[in-house]
């Protein structure tokens, strides 16, 4: 990861995404890795509120009706910590694929009339949503940052017959994509929260 000091706009928007109580199904997903990732969600939650900056939620709504994230469901609602801090979301998105700039609301619409040019993306899961808004968001021109330790994913194979990774290795690999591709930044909460404190006013 990398933690080399940068600089955090006043107006660098807060991305959560995906932080569903449906994760929580640990029969449905399987293992898991980071279990700090929550407090850290929060931690920059909390953050972004203290200093102003914009905080965006998205939600992922699955087309599956089967899924513990389908509509109706009750995986589909965010989790607790996320709806107590959510209450001055400037924005909440609802998606139905990985990307979350394929929302309703416009994500890419909304930014450019906020005047919005750096993304702080944290969420579930690492390797899914997490790396396809972080890519395609690179791709769109933003400064993209990505806590990897305010993220996590499950363990994943490619079926009975194909290859597996863990939850830890498929994280790794999105650190790698996102920074050695060049789309974003990958780094650490508390290096976000030592950047975060908000601008001094005249």
């Amino acid at each position: 990861m990398n933690d080399t000091e940068f600089h955090l706009a006043d107006n660098a928007a807060l991305l959560v995404i995906d932080v569903q109580k449906g994760f929580d199904d640990a029969p449905f997903w399987g293992p898991r890795n980071t279990p700090a990732a929550e407090a850290n969600i929060a931690a920059l939650m909390d953050a972004w509120e203290a200093t102003g900056r914009p905080l965006v939620l998205v939600r992922h709504t699955s087309v599956n009706p089967g899924s513990v994230l389908a509509a109706g469901h009750p995986g589909h609602a965010f989790k607790d910590f996320v709806e107590e801090r959510g209450g001055r979301a400037a924005l909440r998105i609802d998606k139905t694929v990985n990307s979350s700039f394929y929302g309703t609301p416009d994500l890419a619409e909304w930014l450019t009339a906020q005047g919005v040019g750096q993304l702080v993306v944290a969420g579930i899961q690492t390797n899914m949503c997490v790396e396809t808004t972080a890519r395609m968001a690179g791709n769109l021109g933003y400064d993209v940052l990505v806590p990897l330790d305010a993220t996590h994913t499950f363990d994943l194979s490619a079926g009975p017959q194909g290859p597996a990774l863990t939850a830890e290795q498929l994280a790794t690999a999105t650190a790698v994509n996102l920074q050695g591709g060049g789309f974003a930044r990958v780094t650490t909460t508390q290096a976000l929260l030592a950047a975060a404190p908000a601008p001094a006013t005249a």
